[in-house]
């Protein structure tokens, strides 16, 4: 769980600043997995930005890209540097090249139109398989 609100606190400062309604879902991220607030200011405040831990199974890497598009949306400005480093997070998570943007595209329309997480997770993975198969 470290790892992934590493990766939230780099895209989070992927624009230059770390805004306000950013930190608060990245601690309500680590609190919904038994993270106190202050352990995760603590892990932001000393994240290094170039450290990339990928989690080992599918479920988790959704789970990670998921939540860094969500936090990409949650100041209500789409920073094209926060675009571009979520689609480098989703190839790096090991999301096919070709299509990262589709995907983070599609998860950005399900956070927006309101779908729930788990929809959107069901969604995204009928369209991998699609594309995949």
């Amino acid at each position: 769980m470290k790892s992934h609100i590493q990766n939230l606190a780099a895209l989070a400062k992927a624009d230059g600043h770390l805004d306000e309604r950013e930190m608060s879902f990245i601690v309500t991220v680590g609190k919904r997995n038994g993270i106190r607030a202050d352990q995760v200011r603590s892990i932001v405040a000393n994240s290094n930005l170039n450290q990339l831990i990928v989690p080992d199974n599918d479920s988790e890497r959704f789970d990670q890209i998921f939540d860094m598009v969500d936090m990409m949306l949650a100041d209500g400005i789409v920073d094209d540097s926060e675009m571009d480093f979520c689609t480098i997070m989703a190839e790096k998570l090991g999301f096919r090249k070709d299509i990262v943007g589709l995907l983070v595209k599609n998860i950005s329309q399900g956070v927006k139109d309101g779908m729930e997480r788990e929809d959107i997770k069901a969604d995204i993975q009928a369209f991998l398989r699609k594309s995949c198969g």
